[in-house]
């Protein structure tokens, strides 16, 4: 039986997206079966793939050709004693197969000398028995698709794929990273609190398969939910491959509204009207949010309390550095503090949320497009970060329209999406008027795309985004497919 391999570590070997394999599979240019792929299957459709180049077995290098410093060890590998442990389990699941192969070629064998013997002096013997050689041959011989077995095999040392039940998605841990963080970086929504082994609020259980605790918690664990293989998601790293069962949130009336306190780590300009602010959370303390969703900030001066509402730029998968973009705004206090610089590093700053509902939607494999004018751009990108995060969508289209001179103040970043990722365009606009600028770039959006089988994701002021919402509608755009924010 050829070696069986899931979605997401298919597309690993082969260095390309889930998405494009999903899209192989839709289309019926790729066979699966319950959501694995078998290696003669994935060398058909990818005959041309070079294990040396592709994504597996070139990430496996580049560990062994870089330098091993403390955080090239810590990002990359996992610690000492889970790496054994992976090794030892993974030893012994060789050592059975390697007892059940020998047992088979000698079967095999015995099989070969029994029928020469039965052959003898029979008038067919010499043709059946060469034909009868050949085929016990190749059930000996391997095939090129053994090549993606053995790779797979090395990379479960390195990097164990972590299924999610029930909603079936899929992840892989890697380095130090607990199964929270990795889930995390995933762009998956997991249930969690603190994010140190405080809240239990990341309980998960094990359907199957190894872990290991890697870290202390304070949360202590019922024996029934020790019996039933239930574990912290936060303190607990993968061995081999697991099935864990936990539930993930579907939207924003899942994610509770929570008060932290963080820390101003850097105000740097992005424009002459724009600023980056860079909060920190405490590590007992982080935001859980949803990509796309705004928080309220407020901080106390001499002068008065500074209250304001921003749209979170980052991606939740770091939710410890939430990134916020502030604008000019004389008739709001705290961004009049952030220009003034009685918002500065060091500071505190009180963060309330999450708040919003322009999120992405759950139907993985959608094209994406997203239109923003001036700071719109904040919650897009951090749309943008997650669903890149996730690999969930087929295609990402941004067109952003500037009203003011520095409109576009992450034009480079946008710029280097676009030439780094396959199925990623972004098209910026200028206009003075932001309700006719949105026509212009509804219009240029409808010549590039026909909406159908997208999602469209609108935000800005609202006159921008009332004039968009209604160009797109009459280009053809189904209103359920529309979600807007206005800012």
């Amino acid at each position: 039986m050829s070696h069986r391999l899931s979605l997401s570590r298919a597309a690993h070997l082969v260095g390309v997206h889930r998405s494009t394999l999903q899209k192989m599979i839709g289309e019926g240019k790729l066979a699966a079966a319950e959501g694995m792929i078998t290696a003669q299957e994935l060398l058909r459709a990818f005959p041309q793939v070079n294990l040396e180049a592709s994504g597996g077995i070139e990430w496996v290098n580049r560990i062994k050709e870089e330098s091993f410093g403390r955080r090239v060890r810590e990002r990359m590998l996992p610690s000492q004693e889970i790496l054994a442990q992976r090794l030892f389990s993974q030893g012994l699941e060789l050592a059975d197969l390697r007892r059940t192969v020998q047992r088979y070629h000698a079967l095999v064998e015995e099989l070969g000398g029994l029928l020469r013997e039965g052959f003898q002096g029979h008038p067919a013997q010499p043709g059946a028995l060469a034909a009868l050689s050949e085929g016990l041959g190749r059930a000996l011989a391997g095939d090129a698709s053994d090549a993606f077995a053995a790779i797979d095999e090395a990379l479960r040392v390195m990097t164990p794929r972590v299924e999610v039940r029930p909603s079936g998605r899929e992840f892989f841990v890697e380095g130090h990273d607990s199964i929270l963080q990795s889930g995390l970086k995933a762009g998956l929504q997991l249930s969690y609190g603190c994010g140190n082994g405080t809240c239990g609020l990341c309980r998960a259980r094990v359907v199957d398969g190894e872990v290991q605790r890697i870290r202390p918690h304070d949360f202590t664990l019922s024996e029934a939910e020790r019996a039933q293989g239930h574990v912290l998601m936060c303190a607990y790293s993968a061995v081999t491959d697991v099935k864990i069962e936990t539930l993930e949130a579907a939207g924003p009336e899942d994610i509770p509204r929570q008060e932290i306190v963080a820390t101003v780590r850097a105000v740097s300009p992005l424009g002459e009207d724009t600023r980056l602010l860079h909060l920190q959370a405490p590590r007992s303390n982080r935001l859980r949010f949803l990509a796309g969703q705004s928080a309220s900030l407020g901080a106390v001066s001499p002068a008065g309390d500074m209250q304001g509402s921003f749209a979170i730029a980052s991606c939740p998968c770091d939710d410890r550095n939430l990134h916020f973009h502030v604008g000019r705004d004389d008739g709001d206090t705290f961004a009049t503090g952030v220009f003034s610089g009685a918002i500065r590093p060091g500071e505190r700053v009180t963060l309330v949320g999450p708040e919003g509902r322009f999120v992405l939607g759950r139907e993985p494999g959608r094209h994406l497009v997203f239109a923003a004018c001036d700071l719109g751009f904040a919650p897009v990108k951090s749309l943008v970060e997650y669903a890149l995060s996730a690999d969930s969508a087929a295609s990402y289209t941004i067109a952003w329209l500037a009203t003011r001179p520095d409109g576009h103040y992450l034009a480079n970043q946008c710029r280097a999406w676009a030439e780094a990722l396959d199925g990623f365009s972004w098209m910026p606009f200028r206009h003075a008027d932001a309700a006719e600028g949105a026509a212009e770039l509804v219009a240029g959006l409808r010549a590039a795309t026909d909406f159908a089988g997208t999602d469209v994701y609108v935000a800005g002021p609202e006159a921008f985004v009332h004039c968009a919402e209604f160009e797109l509608r009459s280009a053809g755009a189904p209103a359920e497919s529309i979600t807007a924010l206005v800012m």
